[in-house]
């Protein structure tokens, strides 16, 4: 048998070499935080119970966010994948409209 035809019948046998398949590069979707943008006209005990009932932040941590929000006019309810903070920013302006505040709620790539 010629060397060509011996080196293609050798061709797909085990040649003793193991082969370890590299695994997947994973990556970590993006995360988006959810801000609640600052008004003249909702009350600030409203925003404290948003944050409070929807984004489940202590009373302390709700007040201090609120404050943030009048005093430079936004602030962070949280962080989220984007399916969590779009449900969130949903849940929030629908719950301002619901109580006739004008309180927005939008949602940023962090």
């Amino acid at each position: 048998m010629s060397d060509q035809r011996k080196h293609i019948s050798q061709l797909g046998k085990d040649d003793g070499v193991a082969l370890k398949e590299a695994a997947p590069k994973l990556k970590q979707p993006p995360l988006y935080k959810v801000l609640l943008l600052n008004d003249d006209y909702t009350p600030m005990d409203f925003v404290v119970k948003v944050l409070e009932t929807l984004f489940h932040l202590s009373r302390e941590k709700s007040t201090q966010v609120m404050l943030h929000v009048h005093t430079r006019g936004m602030g962070v309810c949280g962080v989220y994948s984007k399916d969590v903070a779009e449900t969130k920013v949903e849940q929030t302006n629908q719950y301002a409209r619901d109580n006739n505040h004008p309180l927005k709620c939008v949602m940023e790539e962090a």
